[in-house]
């Protein structure tokens, strides 16, 4: 993982990087044989790089980490998940557009900035 803002998400570190935050965590759960995770990793990226001091921007590659996707019932990827003070939040399967999850990230901050698609 080249881009230090992108939390690198496991099953050991899941509880307390993502269910015990205080800010949203944006977790891109995928693998790296899968076409569309490499197009939504430029999108991370960015996000980490713009909400880095605002929200935790991670991810957590399934094909190491058998635990935590089968605890949410993660069946595809890419699969990206809001959490917010320990809760799933939001849930997006497939790849999306940078502009829809920064509306989400924007809501969970209280932001409330709704964009329209």
């Amino acid at each position: 993982m080249e881009n230090k803002k992108i939390r690198e998400i496991n099953d050991e570190n899941f509880d307390q990087e993502v269910l015990q935050s205080e800010e949203p965590v944006l977790i891109d759960f995928w693998a790296s044989w899968c076409g569309p995770c490499q197009l939504m990793s430029p999108i991370i990226d960015e996000l980490a790089e713009e909400y880095g001091s605002k929200a935790r921007i991670g991810k957590l590659n399934v094909d190491g980490n058998m635990e935590t996707p089968q605890r949410y019932q993660v069946r595809s990827v890419p699969t990206i998940i809001l959490f917010h003070h320990g809760r799933e939040i939001d849930r997006i399967t497939g790849a999306i557009s940078k502009s829809f999850l920064v509306s989400l990230l924007n809501q969970s901050l209280g932001k409330g900035d709704q964009l329209v698609f």
